[in-house]
């Protein structure tokens, strides 16, 4: 049985997901979320008759803070972290993570985020792609997915996956939207994750942002058709040179037109603005124009 567990990030509902899964002797953990909702995180699982050492490990779909900031903690509690190998130096030495982070958030980061420390190298554990992980009867195959970050893993539980940030954000009825944050959008790579999900013909996807997703093929087309119009959306304002602060209005009022066709409560909007801050999806696609060069 597979736990969604909300960690009411900030105070929002279904804005960051935890998944528990129970296995013999205690449970694993898809994603940690930052370190400011562990309280959070660690009621929600004494709800399930769980306590922080029962976690035997925690499967990260990759190391954004708002999936992976809290690992550290979860490591002390006796969990081993499992990660993309690319990821798996940042999680032991985080300065350079943290540093990076703190240059885009500035004094919010503590508020935001939390603390984020190192993890014992012996507790940080680099996967292969395709490599099947056994946890005390629980088994989990790591999926290689770029495209939101080149150290992204979807995890597959049977029939299930865990999608984490490449299949999109979606806030109960609303839209399936990109999140597109720096430093390493890759909008080539990201359709081949997509379609390297459907292959796997999973009957549902758990989405950190938020909960579980039938209707897969339809689900991952939206995401396809709406990543493009985002980046079909920025690629002439980055050929123009355009600086984020002169573009954002426009680019908020873009992708806010088909919210607001919808009618999405306000609930469901503060979800979408928390996950999938367009600042930050702005940003990394004007990045990711440039950087391929097809901006002057």
């Amino acid at each position: 049985m597979i736990h969604t567990l909300d960690l009411n990030f900030l105070g929002a509902q279904e804005a960051i997901a935890a998944f528990c899964v129970p296995t013999d002797h205690g449970a694993v953990l898809v994603e940690c979320g930052p370190m400011t909702v562990t309280e959070n995180l660690v009621g929600k699982l004494a709800e399930l008759d769980l306590k922080p050492a029962d976690i035997k490990a925690v499967f990260l779909t990759h190391i954004h803070f708002d999936h992976a900031g809290a690992a550290w903690w979860w490591a002390e509690q006796g969990a081993d972290i499992y990660v993309h190998p690319v990821g798996r130096p940042h999680l032991i030495s985080p300065e350079r993570l943290y540093g990076s982070a703190t240059r885009i958030y500035g004094e919010q980061m503590e508020y935001l985020w939390g603390d984020m420390k190192p993890i014992a190298e012996h507790k940080v554990i680099e996967v292969a792609d395709e490599q099947e992980i056994t946890v005390d009867g629980i088994s989990m195959r790591a999926h290689f997915t770029p495209g939101h970050a080149s150290h992204h893993i979807a995890w597959q539980l049977g029939e299930y996956i865990f999608a984490g940030d490449v299949a999109g954000v979606k806030i109960q009825d609303g839209p399936v939207v990109p999140p597109c944050p720096p430093p390493d959008i890759d909008l080539g790579a990201w359709n081949t994750s997509i379609e390297r999900l459907e292959t796997l013909n999973p009957r549902r996807l758990y989405l950190t942002h938020y909960g579980p997703v039938e209707g897969v093929s339809d689900h991952l087309r939206k995401l396809q058709n709406r990543l493009e119009a985002y980046a079909n959306w920025v690629k002439p304002h980055a050929e123009q040179g355009a600086k984020p602060d002169a573009i954002m209005s426009d680019f908020i009022e873009f992708i806010n037109l088909e919210f607001a066709e919808l009618g999405l409560t306000e609930g469901e909007m503060l979800a979408y603005q928390l996950a999938n801050p367009p600042e930050m999806s702005l940003t990394g696609l004007l990045r990711y124009w440039h950087k391929i060069g097809l901006a002057t």
